[in-house]
């Protein structure tokens, strides 16, 4: 809990307090809350596990699926408005702003919702649909709507969405030609 609390103090601008951050800031409380629910649904205990989301989604504005697998230090910036599917995977120290949605394009039991690796960034209001992975340190920008899958450090903009900056093969990677 400390980690993330420092987690919030560096990448908000206000610098908050430990304090504030715990009493005031909803998405460390939908984490937090988060993380009961997603231990007694890997757990296979019934109904308790959507009802804390519930009361979650009620207390915070942050609707995140018992099912969601979230990463360490998970940056939720105001947080109202974000919906995180029962398939999602997000990875270590990503950032969502608030009106994201990963959601689903598809009914059947299967992966159905996206998957971000390590340090994405995901601007207000956009829309990450389908079983897509979205490569790390990539930025999504605001109300960005993607049903493909992005390359690890883009910048992608606009509806529908493009890639304004393909990833870079690192120095390694160059060598190795």
């Amino acid at each position: 809990m400390w980690k993330l609390i420092r987690t919030y103090q560096m990448r908000d601008p206000v610098r908050p307090t430990g304090l504030e951050i715990i009493l005031l800031y909803p998405g460390v409380k939908a984490v937090a809350l988060h993380r009961i629910a997603h231990a007694l649904d890997r757990a296979r205990i019934p109904f308790l596990p959507r009802a804390i989301a519930e009361f979650s989604r009620w207390l915070t504005g942050i609707e995140i699926h018992p099912g969601a697998k979230l990463g360490t230090n998970l940056f939720i910036d105001h947080g109202m408005g974000i919906v995180i599917g029962q398939t999602s995977v997000i990875g270590n120290d990503c950032s969502l702003y608030h009106g994201v949605t990963l959601g689903a394009v598809d009914f059947r039991p299967v992966k159905r919702h996206p998957t971000l690796e390590d340090g994405v960034i995901v601007g207000a209001g956009a829309k990450l649909l389908g079983d897509i992975r979205i490569g790390q340190n990539s930025k999504i920008g605001a109300n960005v709507v993607v049903t493909e899958n992005i390359p690890p450090n883009s910048i992608v903009v606009g509806v529908p969405a493009r890639i304004l900056l393909r990833g870079q093969a690192d120095a390694s990677d160059r060598d190795a030609r």
